[in-house]
């Protein structure tokens, strides 16, 4: 046999030395985590990133902070402006016809379903959910989850597990935040996490934390200018019960006093949330807060209609945009929270809400309409290094998407069954040459606590069809020509091959969406 020559020898032990010293291969990419921080009927005037003169005086430099990091979409909006069905919308990818949460009254979610959580933990996420579910039925496909009781509580609230429910002391917002820190530290930190953050704030009956009661007592917010809408040529806004100055609850939402220099509030018909939440403590710093400005109440005339009406609206505002303080404060807590735990570069943060809301235009409060206050969600999301910081979205997109966008980023397949599409391209800086130019949305909830009509309809960039289907009644609006929706031109002279068009057009998205007849 040959004997190896030595330059052989040495040409061997050469290479397996360079071997020996190569580099490690580069680790694939971690999985990112998504946070998903939820507020419940946040209006996009109430965030300041949005720029809306509301938010101007009331900014909110936390929620903020997302946007700057990241993204401000812009044309976001909800499939069913109510909040279970719009949760069940995000939680499935799908519209509430095919999720079966069509309205709040539901008997309650059906859990068996595909749900994000699901799909996460069944590809090695971690899955939370801490605060509001309003879904009816327990979660299911949480590790984790820890609820309010149905809406929930401002002052000492109660929260479910699957073992028990336990009163929690102090302010909502405030636990829910504290929880899910507590969650966030004892996690597996080798694990990702997909968690759900969800404020009952800003939802109805806006109590401020304790700190905040006098926040904005000095502010005076504008009026909009359809504040006295009358509402000719539109039959189902002309029907609701929804009004500030007519239709709040003077107790209950108002806070208002029964006369002066008495500490006992006006109607209020849920009494056993407010008052009965509250320790007698409590009670009396409360009262200590409201009770000289609830007695220059008193000062208006009576007869003074106008006046009383205005001010209903800044006494509205002032503990709307207080509730929502805590919620910024909130999203400032967590955020520290990331950078301090080196989570800020492979975490998915999203601040959204369930729909939008009314502050005052139309004269309302509450959401259920198409119109645009109530249609649009506010949404932000920041991920650094992937998402180019401080851009806009400007197209279409919708809560059905939020499934299938996550899913996507976290490199998970999509469920061909789910209706929205995958907005990953559009965050990513990718080609969005075909992306939809229209989205369907469908009311269910009549009859239903503020009467408004059930009704469906389609939205382009420019022009809004909408059916209030019980009532065989159209509207048709110019968005670019009436922003505020004030004018509904549907039958008008040059208008007919418009409203051809998007009756056409939401036959189709009714079709590809396998909108079953009786509910067309």
């Amino acid at each position: 046999m040959m004997k190896p020559k030595l330059h052989h020898i040495y040409f061997f032990a050469i290479c397996i030395l360079l071997i020996s010293c190569e580099k490690p291969k580069k680790k694939e990419v971690e999985r990112p985590n998504i946070l998903y921080i939820m507020a419940d009927d946040h209006a996009v005037q109430a965030i300041s990133a949005y720029g809306h003169p509301i938010s101007k005086l009331a900014p909110t430099p936390n929620i903020d902070r997302i946007a700057k990091a990241g993204v401000l979409f812009t044309a976001n909006y909800c499939a069913n402006s109510i909040c279970g069905p719009s949760r069940a919308s995000i939680l499935t990818g799908k519209h509430s016809h095919a999720n079966g949460f069509m309205q709040n009254n539901n008997e309650g979610f059906d859990g068996s379903q595909a749900t994000l959580a699901k799909i996460f933990r069944e590809n090695g996420y971690q899955t939370s959910l801490i605060g509001k579910w309003h879904l009816v039925s327990e979660p299911t496909g949480f590790d984790h989850w820890q609820i309010l009781n149905d809406q929930g509580e401002y002052n000492n609230p109660d929260f479910v597990t699957s073992k028990d429910t336990v009163k929690i002391s102090g302010y909502v917002t405030d636990i829910i935040t504290e929880l899910t820190v507590d969650w966030l530290d004892q996690r597996d930190p080798e694990k990702p996490f997909f968690l759900m953050m969800q404020h009952k704030a800003p939802h109805r009956s806006w109590i401020p934390a304790e700190r905040h009661y006098n926040l904005y007592d000095d502010v005076e917010f504008p009026v909009p200018n359809n504040y006295f809408d009358d509402y000719e040529g539109r039959f189902a806004a002309a029907n609701q019960e929804m009004n500030v100055y007519r239709d709040m609850f003077e107790g209950h939402d108002l806070k208002l006093s029964i006369e002066r220099g008495v500490d006992s509030l006006r109607f209020d018909p849920w009494s056993h949330v407010f008052f009965g939440r509250m320790t007698p403590e409590e009670i009396e710093k409360f009262w200590d807060a409201y009770r000289e400005k609830n007695d220059a109440y008193f000062e208006i005339d009576p007869s003074d209609s106008v006046s009383i009406a205005e001010w209903k609206l800044q006494r509205y505002l002032q503990d709307y945009l207080a509730v929502i303080k805590a919620v910024d404060e909130s999203v400032g807590k967590i955020l520290d929270y990331l950078e301090e735990n080196d989570l800020v570069d492979n975490t998915l943060v999203v601040y959204t809400t369930d729909q939008g809301f009314y502050l005052g235009e139309h004269g309302w409060f509450d959401k259920r309409f198409m119109y645009e206050e109530s249609f649009i969600m506010p949404t932000l999301m920041q991920y650094p290094g992937k998402i180019e910081a401080g851009i806009s979205i400007p197209h279409l997109t919708q809560n059905i998407d939020f499934a299938p966008s996550f899913l996507d980023i976290c490199g998970i397949a999509i469920p061909g069954d789910m209706h929205g599409a995958s907005f990953k391209p559009l965050l990513f800086g990718g080609l969005a040459a075909d992306w939809r130019s229209s989205i369907y949305y469908h009311y269910y909830e009549f009859p239903g606590i503020h009467n408004v009509r059930a009704h469906y309809g389609v939205k382009e960039e420019r022009y809004k069809l909408i059916y209030f289907y019980k009532e065989d009644i159209w509207e048709l609006y110019d968005l670019q020509n009436d922003p505020t929706e004030m004018k509904n031109i549907y039958g008008n002279e040059g208008t007919e091959a418009i409203s051809e068009r998007l009756k056409t057009e939401l036959r189709k998205l009714q079709d590809q969406y396998a909108v079953p007849d009786e509910h067309r």
